[in-house]
């Protein structure tokens, strides 16, 4: 029997938004504040679960994702978002959790640089 997985799998921003284009139903979370959100978006639909605001959330986690759905998690580097795939593997039992390397920042240097860089 294979191990379970306990933490995320890094995906780069450019893998990403291929699987995005050929229309994979992955779940993207954005856990960034309020204020960085405002900076730089994705141009794809988002759920937005700001770490700092967690208490508002959590208790609604299971409307807010779906469980049979992959999920890519995306910050400014990448770092809390590693936090949070970690924690939905480990606390929550999601299985499918890729962690973006690198972020947004990422994201404006590999897909697009229209979205600003911070």
């Amino acid at each position: 029997m294979a191990p379970i997985e306990t933490t995320p799998q890094t995906i780069r921003a450019r893998d990403l938004q291929e699987r995005l284009e050929r229309g994979e139903a992955i779940q993207l979370v954005d856990v960034r504040e309020d204020t960085e959100l405002e900076l730089a978006r994705l141009p794809h639909a988002v759920v937005h679960l700001p770490l700092g605001r967690s208490n508002e959330w959590i208790g609604q986690l299971n409307q807010l994702l779906d469980r049979d759905r992959p999920v890519a998690v995306l910050c400014h580097a990448g770092v809390r978002s590693w936090h949070l795939g970690c924690w939905l593997m480990q606390e929550h039992g999601f299985t499918a959790v890729w962690n973006v390397q690198g972020g947004i920042d990422a994201w404006s240097v590999e897909v697009d640089p229209a979205v600003p860089r911070y």
